[in-house]
């Protein structure tokens, strides 16, 4: 059984972020989440189709395929930071935590893409009106979860936080799965949500200091079968670093 996502009005949207840590805005209701027009959003997809295996995944699966990049949002400009290891204490991972994670860069083709400079100052442009004005230093990673060993784990850490300010969520494609619901509780307390994303941009954003989240394994509902997500987080005063 699958549960819909609690879809929030883009007007409402900061409201319920502010005052739960967690909301799903619809594909629709993107651009004015955001303030952006993101033309040109279908391009992007393309670009999940050659990533890299994870090198990195101490469970010893090959299911997991990513690119990951560093940006800082200063304003209404956006900068590429200098390739760098992706990096989380043990408190925040304690499977892949405390190491230093090196994975191919996201493509060239697609950064130059003015879309793609639209999602991630429109994500910073939220994260400045719910925190203040600042430079975000934003990390993504492009994921691709895949069923060919049987099973695949897009969070194998479990339920956790990343050590940031703000995750994003995007799903980006999903094919013959079944599975990969979406968890979220409340860091302090019981309460918490679950859901399963289907629809292509549902964005889930997260206030990483008051919520933990998963996402359940994946099988195969037919011979070959992913899921596409663009993992976006923002942090201020830096990049996490040893």
């Amino acid at each position: 059984m699958m549960f819909a996502p609690p879809y929030v009005a883009a007007e409402q949207f900061e409201v319920q972020l502010r005052e739960q840590g967690a909301v799903v805005i619809e594909p629709g209701s993107l651009p004015l989440a955001l303030g952006r027009q993101l033309a040109g959003l279908d391009e992007l997809p393309a670009f999940w189709s050659d990533l890299p295996p994870d090198a990195y995944l101490r469970d010893g699966g090959r299911y997991r395929f990513r690119r990951h990049g560093c940006f800082v949002a200063e304003g209404q400009v956006l900068t590429q930071a200098p390739h760098r290891a992706h990096w989380q204490p043990l408190d925040y991972n304690a499977l892949h935590g405390g190491i230093e994670r090196w994975f191919e860069p996201l493509a060239d083709e697609m950064l130059v893409l003015p879309v793609w400079h639209q999602l991630m100052l429109g994500l910073a442009d939220v994260a400045s009106r719910l925190k203040g004005e600042r430079p975000w230093f934003i990390e993504a990673h492009q994921f691709r979860i895949d069923t060919t060993d049987g099973i695949g784990r897009p969070t194998p850490e479990g339920a956790h936080r990343d050590g940031v300010d703000f995750v994003a969520v995007f799903l980006i494609d999903r094919q013959g799965i079944k599975g990969g619901e979406s968890r979220v509780f409340d860091a302090q307390g019981p309460n918490g949500q679950r859901f399963t994303m289907t629809r292509p941009w549902t964005l889930l954003l997260l206030d990483d200091e008051r919520v933990i989240h998963e996402t359940t394994p994946i099988q195969p509902s037919a011979e070959h079968g992913h899921r596409d997500t663009l993992v976006v987080t923002l942090r201020a005063g830096g990049f996490q670093a040893i």
